[in-house]
């Protein structure tokens, strides 16, 4: 990793805090939060790549550990990693790597707009969604004890909104694409 590549990540880490700043919404039947931090995952993968958009997350999650309130709501803290929520936050690191490894294998310069758009979204989809989903959930059902049926039932109320993160981090992705060429190639 280069210098270039740690500050990227870095600035990742603080515009993924950030996000933290909008309060959560949380549901009565989850005991998980909508946060706008789950896109972070989306736009660390498809701007900065695979290994800095992990790297990323990585720091978030040491952050949090040593109990820097830098999650949505001021949370911070092993308790917050332990409790229900945790292996979404740890599902980010993997989503972020997976959206970021997709994401540099399906868009290319030179490609149609429309198919680079494809690209990010499908890989936002599949990092940003099913894996940190696929993680998550396990562990909610584990941590409370909830049938690992009725944490899917539940988890469906996520599913709109972290669509539409998803199409707001393929617009910036693109974006960022188009109007900033001296970004380096992801990696």
């Amino acid at each position: 990793m280069t210098t270039r590549d740690l500050v990227l990540s870095a600035l990742f880490a603080a515009i993924i805090i950030v996000l933290g700043l909008i309060p959560p919404v949380t549901l009565g039947f989850i005991p998980v939060p909508i946060t706008a931090q789950s896109m972070g995952v989306m736009l660390a993968g498809t701007i900065i790549g695979a290994r800095r958009g992990a790297l990323a997350y990585v720091l978030l999650v040491v952050l949090v550990a040593v109990g820097l309130p830098v999650l949505s709501g001021g949370r911070g803290g092993l308790n917050v990693l332990m409790g229900p929520t945790g292996g979404y936050i740890l599902g980010w690191i993997l989503g972020s790597f997976a959206t970021g490894y997709l994401s540099e294998r399906l868009v290319r310069d030179g490609q149609p707009a429309l198919v680079q758009a494809a690209g990010f979204f499908a890989a936002s989809v599949a990092g940003g969604i099913i894996v940190v989903y696929a993680i998550g959930m396990p562990w909610v059902s584990l941590m409370t004890g909830t049938p690992f049926s009725k944490v899917i039932f539940g988890s469906l109320a996520f599913i709109p909104g972290d669509l539409l993160k998803a199409a707001i981090a393929t617009l910036a992705a693109r974006a960022v694409m188009v109007g900033y060429p001296l970004l380096p190639q992801r990696a």
